[in-house]
Parts: structure tokens; C-alpha cells; sequence
């Protein structure tokens, strides 16, 4: 296969960009919902912070609790990085948001990239476009634009409204560069991997698996004293070295620069080394004859699934591990004024403050699992557009079938991730306090009955997926606004007819309240209507 995108011939630099800008204003055009989303969620969330630091800790005294309780326990390390200064907002919003805004930062652009790019090879369009008159290296920078461009609008906005909010300029400004370099890293970083990989899905799980190491080598080096050179390794790491609200540290910032020049130059080098619809490394080729384990839809299913729950499982057993390890101390994290309690409280739970922790940290993992759940109903609709999904309908297997071998994986999927998160969760906190079997019984227990929210959300994907295939991708946009309110709605006080729009917010609040069927019931007739709604759907409509 031979395009113009990918031929080598010598061309002079100029036409090597030809329709740049036509394809950066269709990226654009077709990023016009999802863009500003992510760009607004990842802005605002750092000055909304500001009021609820002073709710929390409204004395000196509160602030240096927090100081010594985050400096004896190297949990909080792993989790949020080293706390240079929590005696203020400026200081403690950088500490527990700095890390966790560089992740999303990353993996907002990483998708991003790869949509434009790679995923336009999957399709066919970007060889079509290659046809006329557009440069070699066109659609890459108008990929690269695009995510770069929404990066720095993110850490330009971030700047003013902390501003705005009444925080130090300089830490204002050393808080939204941070944040904006670190999302040219991981930009260049998926420029790399869609050279690299054959499939958009495959480029994505390069991207997302750099993004998560980095997070993950940044957490190793801050939590062991005789390793902190590791996070001098991750680019997040750099993010949370610039101190911001601490003492800036201006020259740390050379640091993404030079990286993200380094790594974007060199896929620029690799793209005229391949050709359209072909990746530098090229897929294992499988057997002549199929296994016989692969004779139906289940295990074809099962080969699909496998890889990606795999390392979501693995995911939620490090980040329960490690979250059941703070769970005793987070009296000393929170504070002991009554407003902290109050809403830490409202976040989970009403009896003790470590039980509302650990119920709170349930809803989170049930919020998380829920998207494993959309992304495995979402694997339907791939397999549809790829075109590898007529021939298996072409045989004996029914369209329902078919949809339950993959749906077994996005609901059970979703349990399995509760169950992993609830046993290490358990292991940890109970190990602490000598009590293993009661913490476990609390854990899984408040983990099974957030279960039919996350059930609802992956419903939710079923029918979008059934009864408008086109519009998908808005299952993502359903799970983050369930997410995002059940997350942020109580801190902001919400009305409560706002949260409840959130399928999280019914189920109670285990370990802390009373058990209740009644809203359990509601969130599985719920489910279950979306369910076999989206599969009446799916049965009736055309294929792709």
C-alpha cells in the first residue's frame, strides 16, 4: 500500500506541510464537544479547591497536623507526592492535584493524538486524504497542534483562576506551565507510539502505559527515602519538583522542554520510515489454523478482553493496596475541625471518619470500574467499524450471542475490579489495625453495593451502542459527569437534585450506614432496562 503520507521522496519542506491547517480546523471541528470538556474539567477543579482547603483546615494548627501527619506516613507520598508545603491552599492543592492533573493532562492528549492519526489509518481516510494534496507530516502536526494547543489552554486557564482565587502569581504561573509542559511530553510521547504501533488501540495502550509508569516511577522514588532520583525520571515527577507555592523552581522546567523536543523530533524521523496503515513494529503473526479454544464467541471474546482487564485488575489491587494503607491514618490527613469532618463525611460515610474514608475510596472504585464497563462495550462497536465483525455474523453466531460474549466481560468485568480493589483494600487497612477479617468484611461489603451504579453506566453504553452506534463515544462523557459529580459535587455543595443525577449517590455508604435494598433495586431495574433496550437496538439495526 503506497500513499502519498508515507512515500519517501525528497519534497521540499514546505509542501511536506501542505493542508496543515485545513486538517487542524477538522480536528478541530470533530474535538468541538469532547475537547472543551476535558479542558474545562482539568481548569477549574484547581481554584474550586481553594475555599474547601480553608474549610478543612482553618487554624495554623489543623495545617501543621497536616504537614507532620503527610511527612510521617510515606502512603501519602506514593499517592500524591512529596508535601513540600501544606500550611497553605496554594501549597496543598499542588500537592494533591499537581500528580493527578499531569495523568489526566497526559492521557487527554494521548487520546487525542491518536484519534487524528492513527485511528484515521485504521479507517482508511488518512490514506484517502494522502491522495490530495497534503503533506507527509500534515497530519501529525495537526494532531500535535490540536493536543498541544488544548494543553496549554489548560495550563493558561489554570494560571488565571488561581490567580483569580486570590493565590501567588508566581505559583499561579510555575502551577499551569507545569501542567502545560507536562502535557507537551506526553503529546510527543504519542507521537512516538502511533508511529510505532499498527492499531490506533494498540497506539493507545503505548501512550496510556507511559503515562501510567511515569505516575507510578514519580510515586516509587517520593516514597522511598533511598530512591527519590526515580522521580527525577517521570515527567511527572518534574511537574511536582517545580514546588510550585513551595519555593518555585524555575530551571525544573527545562526539563519537559528539552524532552518534549527531543521525543517530538523523533516522530517526525520515524513517519516517513513506514507506510500508511503500517506501524515500525509490525504485529506477530498468528498461526495458519485457530486454536480449538477459539471455536466461539466467548473465547474469541475472552483473547479480546483478556490483555485490558488483566491490567485494570492489576491496577486496582495496587491503588486499593495503597489507599487501605492510609485508611487509619486519615484523621491526621483530614484535620479535626468539624467542617473537615463534616465533608469527608458527606463524601462517604456518617459514623467514623476512617469507615467514611474507606466507603468514599468504595464509591471512587466503583466510579473506575464502571469505565473498564465502557470500554469493553465499546470494543463491540471497534470490532464493527474495523469490519471484523461481519464475518463472524456471516457464520452460525446470532448478533445476541455475540453481544453477550462481550457484555459478560463489561458487567462481570466491572465486579471483578470491585472485588480486586475491595480484597487488597481490606488486606491493607486490616493488617494495620490487627483486625484482617473485619476490614474485609467492610471493604467488599461497600464495594458490592456500589455494584449497580457502576452496572447502570455500562447499561447506559449498551443502549447508546444499540440505539445510536454513531454517537458511542458519549458513553465516556456519561461515565466522567458520573464520576465528576459524585467526586466534586459534594465538596462544591451541589444541589442535591444535581447529584443525584449520578447513579453513585444512591447506594449507602458502606462501612458507616445502615444496608438498604430499596435504592439497589431502583439502580438494577435501571440497568436492566438500559440493557435490553441497547440489545432490541442492536438486534434491529444495520451492521456498522
Amino acid at each position: 500500500m503506497t500513499a502519498t503520507l508515507a512515500r519517501p521522496v525528497a519534497v521540499a519542506p514546505a509542501h511536506e506541510l501542505a493542508g496543515t491547517g485545513h486538517l487542524t480546523r477538522l480536528a478541530l471541528r470533530r474535538d468541538r464537544v469532547i475537547l472543551p470538556i476535558w479542558i474545562v474539567l482539568l481548569s477549574v477543579v484547581p481554584a474550586s479547591s481553594v475555599n474547601t482547603f480553608t474549610q478543612f483546615y482553618p487554624t495554623v494548627a489543623d495545617r501543621l497536623a497536616l504537614q507532620a501527619g503527610a511527612n510521617a506516613n510515606p502512603s501519602y507520598a506514593l499517592l500524591y507526592g512529596p508535601p513540600f508545603d501544606l500550611t497553605t491552599a496554594g501549597g496543598f492543592i499542588a500537592w494533591r492535584m499537581c500528580g493527578f492533573l499531569a495523568l489526566l493532562t497526559g492521557l487527554m492528549v494521548v487520546f487525542t493524538v491518536t484519534r487524528h492519526t492513527r485511528a484515521e489509518e485504521d479507517t482508511g481516510r488518512a490514506e484517502l486524504l494522502g491522495s490530495a494534496v497534503v503533506g507527509r507530516y500534515a497530519a501529525l502536526t495537526a494532531a500535535l497542534l490540536v493536543a498541544g494547543g488544548a494543553s496549554v489552554l489548560t495550563g493558561l486557564i489554570q494560571a488565571v483562576t488561581l490567580i483569580g482565587a486570590g493565590l501567588p502569581a508566581a505559583g499561579s504561573v510555575a502551577f499551569g506551565a507545569s501542567e502545560a509542559l507536562a502535557g507537551l511530553v506526553f503529546t510527543a510521547v504519542a507521537a512516538v507510539a502511533v508511529q510505532l504501533a499498527e492499531y490506533s488501540r494498540t497506539a493507545n495502550g503505548i501512550g496510556t502505559a507511559v503515562v501510567g509508569a511515569a505516575f507510578l516511577l514519580r510515586g516509587a522514588g517520593d516514597s522511598t527515602v533511598d530512591a527519590r532520583w526515580l522521580s527525577w525520571l517521570s515527567p511527572i515527577g518534574w511537574v511536582q519538583q517545580v514546588r510550585a507555592f513551595a519555593g518555585e523552581r524555575w530551571w525544573v522546567l527545562l526539563l519537559p522542554v528539552v524532552f518534549a523536543l527531543v521525543v517530538g523530533a523523533i516522530g517526525y524521523w520515524l513517519l516517513p520510515r513506514r507506510d500508511v496503515g503500517v506501524g515500525i513494529l509490525p504485529p506477530r503473526p498468528g498461526p495458519a489454523t485457530a486454536a480449538p479454544s477459539l471455536r466461539s464467541p466467548l473465547a474469541l471474546a475472552w483473547r479480546l478482553h483478556r490483555g485490558p482487564l488483566l491490567g485494570w485488575l492489576i491496577g486496582t489491587a495496587v491503588v486499593g493496596a495503597v489507599f487501605g494503607s492510609i485508611a487509619s491514618g486519615i484523621g491526621g490527613l483530614v484535620g479535626s475541625s468539624p467542617q473537615a469532618q463534616q465533608i469527608m463525611e458527606r463524601l462517604g460515610g456518617s459514623h467514623a471518619l476512617t469507615q467514611a474514608f474507606l466507603a468514599a475510596m468504595a464509591g471512587m472504585f466503583a466510579m473506575v470500574a464502571s469505565l473498564y464497563g465502557v470500554q469493553a462495550v465499546l470494543r463491540m462497536r471497534g470490532e464493527e467499524t474495523a469490519i471484523r465483525l461481519e464475518p463472524v455474523l456471516a457464520t452460525s453466531v446470532g448478533r445476541l450471542r455475540w453481544a453477550g460474549s462481550h457484555l459478560v466481560f463489561a458487567f462481570f468485568g466491572t465486579a471483578a475490579l470491585l472485588l480486586s480493589g475491595g480484597v487488597f483494600m481490606g488486606l491493607a487497612n486490616g493488617l494495620r489495625t490487627g483486625d484482617v477479617g473485619g476490614s474485609l468484611a467492610d471493604t467488599l461489603s461497600g464495594m458490592l453495593v456500589q455494584l449497580p451504579a457502576a452496572w447502570v453506566v455500562v447499561a447506559l453504553a449498551v443502549a447508546l451502542f444499540g440505539l445510536l452506534p454513531g454517537f458511542s463515544a458519549a458513553a465516556w462523557a456519561v461515565g466522567a459527569l458520573a464520576l465528576l459529580l459524585s467526586l466534586f459535587g459534594p465538596i462544591l455543595d451541589l444541589p442535591q437534585a444535581v447529584l443525584d443525577v449520578s447513579p453513585f449517590q444512591h447506594p449507602p455508604k458502606i462501612p458507616g450506614q445502615e444496608f438498604t435494598a430499596t435504592p439497589l433495586a431502583w439502580l438494577v431495574a435501571i440497568a436492566l432496562v438500559a440493557l435490553v433496550t441497547g440489545l432490541a437496538g442492536w438486534k434491529r439495526r444495520d451492521v456498522g
